[in-house]
């Protein structure tokens, strides 16, 4: 999974170029048959944080200001290494995120590369497998 890091700035939506840069990529991935799924998110002012801690569970409102530590938007890709992943990160178009946001003082973009765990590699059971396999048969575009 590639995950774009980041917030924009509040209210502040993706230029056409920005758009268009991003559906390239977009493109890329589809023709070489890697993607399963792709989106961006709005503000984390739109979301909100449920944590839990102390026996309770609390929920935060965004925005959250970390915007280092937020998700933009993200690539589920299927690849047959790590180094054909970061490859695929390194070819998305980031520098349009930052020559759009640069003057709201936005000067790097990040992806972080992360490996979906399938359940024999988290040492699930082989009842929990076969559960886990029924429940994927039963949910539409899995």
């Amino acid at each position: 999974m590639l995950l774009l890091k980041g917030e924009p700035p509040e209210d502040a939506l993706p230029s056409a170029e920005l758009i268009d840069a991003m559906l390239g990529y977009y493109e890329q991935l589809v023709k070489a048959g890697v993607l399963l799924a792709g989106e961006g998110l709005l503000s984390s002012s739109t979301g909100a944080r449920v944590v839990y801690s102390g026996g309770k569970r609390t929920v935060i409102d965004g925005p959250f200001t970390e915007a280092k530590e937020l998700v933009a938007g993200y690539y589920l890709i299927q690849v047959k290494s790590r180094d054909e992943a970061i490859e695929w990160a390194k070819r998305c178009p980031l520098e349009a995120a930052v020559d759009q946001f640069g003057d709201s003082g936005v000067s790097e973009a990040v992806i972080e590369i992360r490996q979906v765990a399938e359940m024999d590699e988290i040492g699930a059971t082989d009842e929990q497998q076969e559960t886990e396999a029924r429940l994927r048969e039963q949910t539409p575009g899995l």
